[in-house]
């Protein structure tokens, strides 16, 4: 599962842009510097997607960083991620300024937010993405921090990918799961205090946990019942189809929940054939249907970019560490998409 963003200025990006023309094989992330971002105007969103689009973005900076080395093909090709909306994956230490910023950008283009929080204690069972908050206490105050910032912007959370269904799986140990669920189900309740937040509990993927029915037991021990519904595929890559039938399944059992689906890098479906690791950083991907909420299917609320498409899902295959940028693999998927 993706670590958070770092975000950084795409006005940096540009004004260092030249510099780094002069510099050939220097165009990662690693080549903007780090300084104070710059005011940056509203950014549009596409048609048919009410989600703000983050003009500071990696993949909006690493266009410009292309554009100005003379690779204007590739930026235009990478321009199919950063001019779409993805979540912000909120950091787990002070999760205030990032939301803050988000909220305030998102604001002024009459958008709605779409925030990932992902700090659950024992977070990801000690793979790839391992660590969260230092335990209770130190979650209840991130997400209270989290709730107070985002106020009452128009914003969508998709709350702890992975949580539930490492229970489920038993990945996480038996004695973590109680107090899990129940600081679950206390976010669900400090989150839908805020009178225009969407909230939406991670259910997994059809790949993971082939019964469905074994998650809707501890979801609603989860806050379910309260939450506007559940969040599927995050970070995966199995096709809507299956998400739709997969979701209808445990809203039917669910008392009619909706649910969102993450279709960031679905466009080919999963790596054939499987394997080890098939979902960390799967060569020959492609980017899946753009965001929106208009989705033909009633119990769909959105497909939505959960993942953010070029960030690492781990050190596999030559990617560097979880949720870190990785511009080659983001064109990859870029070059490959339908849209």
């Amino acid at each position: 599962m993706p670590g958070r963003p770092r975000p950084r200025s795409l006005a940096a990006a540009l004004g260092v842009a030249l510099l780094i023309a002069a510099a050939p094989g220097c165009g990662s992330e690693e080549s903007a510097p780090s300084r104070a971002p710059a005011e940056a105007p509203p950014e549009a969103a596409p048609a048919g997607s009410p989600y703000w689009v983050d003009p500071e973005s990696d993949a909006a900076r690493q266009v410009a960083v292309w554009e100005a080395q003379g690779r204007g093909g590739e930026a235009q090709l990478l321009r199919r991620i950063s001019e779409r909306p993805m979540a912000l994956w909120v950091p787990g230490d002070d999760p205030g300024p990032a939301i803050r910023r988000a909220a305030k950008g998102a604001g002024a283009a009459g958008r709605v937010l779409v925030l990932t929080a992902y700090n659950i204690p024992h977070r990801d069972c000690g793979q790839h993405s391992a660590g969260g908050a230092a335990g209770a206490t130190a979650y209840r105050d991130w997400i209270g921090a989290f709730a107070d910032a985002v106020g009452d912007a128009r914003a969508v959370v998709v709350l702890e990918p992975d949580a539930v269904p490492h229970i489920v799986d038993g990945c996480t140990q038996a004695a973590h799961h109680e107090e899990r669920l129940r600081l679950l189900s206390e976010a669900v309740t400090r989150l839908k205090g805020n009178r225009n937040t969407k909230v939406y509990l991670d259910a997994g993927n059809p790949a993971w946990i082939p019964d469905p029915m074994k998650l809707v037991e501890p979801l609603f021990k989860a806050g379910l019942g309260r939450a506007d519904g559940f969040s599927l595929n995050v970070s995966n890559f199995q096709p809507d189809a299956a998400g739709r039938e997969y979701g209808a399944r445990i809203s039917e059992a669910a008392h009619g929940k909706h649910f969102v689906i993450d279709t960031s890098r679905n466009g080919l479906g999963p790596l054939p054939g499987g394997g080890h690791e098939s979902w960390c950083n799967p060569p020959g991907r492609a980017l899946g249907a753009a965001p929106t909420d208009r989705t033909g299917d009633p119990l769909v609320d959105a497909y939505l970019w959960i993942k953010r498409p070029g960030e690492s899902d781990g050190p596999c295959r030559g990617g560097p560490a979880a949720g870190r940028w990785w511009p080659e693999y983001a064109l990859g998927l870029a070059s490959r998409a339908s849209q």
